[in-house]
């Protein structure tokens, strides 16, 4: 059953070093690897394969005795039993497999060194939670099994084959025989699988509730596992009967502050960094500078998991473990604290956001808050389930604006806010930012009369408690709105009015976005000499802080008024140096409008088929999105006049021809169209060695997944979003007929074997 890749690699490790050790959590399946590694290696051995089982074995004085037992060596001499065991070895070939160290860890460690230095053709395969620490051990972490099938699709899609999937079935069919894995009930089984993070011992244990239960009755039940997860074979290990007393086999291998850590640490999803483990689990016998060596400790004993991102080292725990930190945490009575502190820190950290994010770290920063938003979300909900936190979640959730706008969580950042302001009323600082800031979600969602009743408040607060610049950007916004509504005059006073005061304040995000709007808004009523003074000045504003979000869309707004004068070639190149800045963040927003305007100068040049293309390829944006030209309505006139005209030129049939081939692409592949970059299948065939359907991005994505990585550290890795990332490899899937990321994986392989192969011939 599975684990082909992990029996290869263990017979590998062994060929060339004497001492490999598995590692991996509790249940993960390091006993059954080392067996079956054993069997296949017998004729390797011609001394014999030996498997000694410590998990019974509670006096570490007996263990030298354990071992010659299971060797089946007799000695009835008064000789030290290390002596023995060392002469009856010395010139042996054999395997000996020591299951379960992890109680013994030193004493292993002493045999194993001793052994392996007095009997040079002897090899150990061990098992153990935390690795044993000797000269030239080779370790191999075991991880969950794949949730992913494997093979070729077919044109009616097989229910899935995961490595996961086949032991519930096996496990399954030992209590139903008749159970099988159907079409109706795959997505239910899978779920089930994936909600016990593919761990043998848990599936093993779900699997025989099949006795009882419905496939659906246990997928509903899987939350309380602990509970639910009991009876397992009485042939096994009392520990492995039931999850719990698994994992408490786990804990009570843990030091008191190492239990601790693992308890505190329960309250991060998704993850966690050192600086966030040092600031919210310290304290109460942990100091800060224990904590990062309580993680290695953690990180050897396979309670945490380590997953390295560019610069940065991040911790996970598996979500069974997790539950289980979340028990012990809530026996402990600090749970509310322990989440007041993990608030605190994201609280802290969207603070420090804010202020940070106009400047040349702004790229990094929005990446960092996309791998934190499970963090962030929960202290969100923290925040807003208690009454008295609700003003603290109001101001973080206004610190993550530029969060929820440039990626593809601008709808949630709405519901976010919608509800921290229906909670907390009262007149405030706080209160009139997150208005303001929540108007803009609404005005991009085309929902301007919400967003003018909030900046009314907003503006009655800041007028009363004398806010500058709570009136600045409530004057930006009401512009934004007054374009909506077509009074562009209004709007140009409003913006001057946001310019002279963020000026006055100092705030360079303030005046930017003014900037932004108000040489938009003068473009508008045919002020080019104007509008291009602005526009310039707001350049000037974003260079002088090394900016680049507010510089794109800027340069955006200058794009559209130099193709108004009647510069395309220039106009284009503006318009494509924005959309590489927007691609670079993976702003949906940005794109959008630089697809459009690029279409609208394709059309003015002539090129029609180009224009339609690219409004096919708009409007796949735009649905992303929610609302065409999202937040810049006032252009949509356009947009008409280029849709009139190019469906005018090319004729309807043809117009929605390559309107559709434009819908039809891939993101990547749209991207590049706008940016006239070379064709990215040719592109990503030089990678492959053959003619490869995939884009530059879709192949470097598909790679990634070939190496094991998960979607959140693909998307750390490329700096994008993990929706992104989730979309990239639907779209890999589609294109190849595939149904799981192992198939993706074959995939590659194949097409790097294929490209070596023929380069060498």
């Amino acid at each position: 059953m599975g684990r082909r890749q992990e029996l290869a690699e263990v017979r590998r490790m062994l060929s060339v070093s004497r001492m490999v050790t598995l590692t991996g959590v509790g249940g993960v399946g390091k006993t059954r690897l080392a067996t079956r590694s054993a069997t296949t290696l017998r004729r390797a051995f011609p001394d014999g394969v030996w498997l000694v089982e410590l998990a019974y074995l509670e006096k570490p004085e007996l263990l030298i005795t354990l071992v010659m037992e299971a060797m089946e060596i007799r000695d009835h001499s008064s000789r030290p039993p290390l002596e023995v065991l060392v002469g009856h070895l010395r010139d042996k070939q054999a395997l000996v497999v020591l299951d379960n160290c992890e109680h013994l860890l030193y004493e292993c460690a002493v045999l194993a060194e001793t052994l392996l230095r007095s009997a040079p053709e002897l090899r150990i395969l061990a098992t153990s939670r935390q690795i044993l620490g000797i000269a030239g051990e080779q370790t191999l972490t075991l991880p969950p099994l794949s949730l992913d099938s494997g093979g070729t699709r077919t044109a009616v899609r097989a229910p899935a084959t995961s490595d996961a999937v086949q032991l519930f079935t096996e496990r399954a069919q030992a209590v139903v025989p008749e159970f099988t894995v159907t079409q109706e009930n795959q997505e239910t089984v899978e779920g089930i699988c994936r909600r016990l993070d593919g761990l043998p011992l848990a599936i093993e244990l779900a699997a025989v509730r099949l006795r009882v239960l419905s496939v659906q009755q246990l997928l509903e039940r899987i939350d309380d596992r602990f509970r639910l997860l009991t009876g397992g074979s009485r042939a096994v290990l009392p520990r492995h009967q039931t999850l719990r007393a698994l994992i408490d086999w786990s804990y009570t291998l843990c030091t008191e502050r190492e239990r601790a850590l693992w308890a505190r640490a329960s309250v991060f999803s998704g993850g966690l960094d050192l600086e966030a483990a040092e600031e919210v689990c310290s304290g109460d016998g942990i100091t800060g500078a224990e904590v990062v060596e309580l993680i290695a400790a953690l990180v050897e004993k396979s309670i945490f998991t380590r997953e390295e991102y560019p610069g940065t080292v991040r911790f996970r725990l598996l979500e069974t473990i997790r539950q289980y930190g979340r028990e012990r945490l809530a026996e402990s009575g600090r749970t509310a604290e322990i989440q007041r502190r993990h608030r605190d820190h994201y609280r802290a950290l969207a603070a420090e956001a804010r202020v940070r994010l106009f400047g040349a770290d702004q790229v990094a920063w929005l990446g960092r808050l996309q791998m934190e938003h499970a963090n962030l979300r929960t202290a969100l909900e923290y925040c807003l389930s208690d009454p008295a936190e609700v003003r603290v979640g109001l101001g973080m959730g206004a610190d993550l604006l530029y969060h929820w706008i440039t990626s593809y969580y601008l709808a949630e950042g709405r519901r976010w806010m919608d509800r921290a302001l229906a909670s907390d009323t009262g007149p405030s600082e706080v209160r009139a930012r997150a208005l303001w800031s929540n108007s803009w979600l609404a005005i991009i969602q085309a929902d301007p009369d919400a967003a003018a009743a909030m900046l009314e408040e907003s503006k009655a607060i800041g007028e009363k408690l004398g806010l500058e610049p709570v009136l600045g950007y409530v004057a930006v916004f009401s512009g934004m709105i007054a374009m909506v509504r077509d009074d562009t005059e209004t709007a140009i006073a409003l913006y001057e009015d946001a310019v002279r005061r963020h000026t006055s304040t100092g705030d360079p995000v303030g005046r930017a976005l003014a900037l932004i709007r108000l040489s938009l808004a003068q473009s508008f009523l045919g002020d080019s000499a104007l509008a291009i003074s602005i526009g310039e000045e707001g350049i000037a504003v974003c260079d002088a802080y090394g900016e680049g979000w507010h510089r794109s869309y800027t340069m955006m707004a200058l794009g559209v008024e130099v193709w108004r004068q009647g510069d395309a070639a220039r106009a284009t190149k503006m318009e494509q140096e924005s959309l590489r800045f927007n691609r670079s963040l993976d702003d949906p927003l940005g794109i959008g409008v630089n697809l459009e305007v690029l279409a609208w100068i394709a059309a003015t040049e002539r090129q029609y088929a180009r224009a339609a293309r690219l409004l096919g390829i708009a409007e796949t944006v735009w649905k992303a999105v929610g609302a065409p030209l999202s937040g810049y309505g006032h252009l949509a006139h356009y947009h008409d006049e280029c849709v009139d005209d190019t469906r005018r030129v090319l004729g309807p049939a043809a117009y929605l021809a390559e309107f559709e081939q434009g819908s039809d692409l891939r993101y990547e592949d749209g991207l590049a169209y706008g940016l006239e970059e070379p064709a990215p299948a040719a592109a990503a065939s030089q990678g492959t060695g053959g003619s490869s359907p995939l884009t530059p991005r879709e192949t470097e994505i598909a790679r990634l997944v070939a190496q094991g990585a998960r979607n959140k550290g693909i998307a750390a890795t490329l700096v994008i979003s993990q929706r992104t990332v989730e979309g990239h490899i639907e779209h890999i899937m589609n294109k190849l007929g595939f149904n799981s990321r192992a198939q993706i994986a074959a995939w590659v392989r194949e097409q790097e074997h294929g490209a070596g192969a023929g380069s060498s011939g």
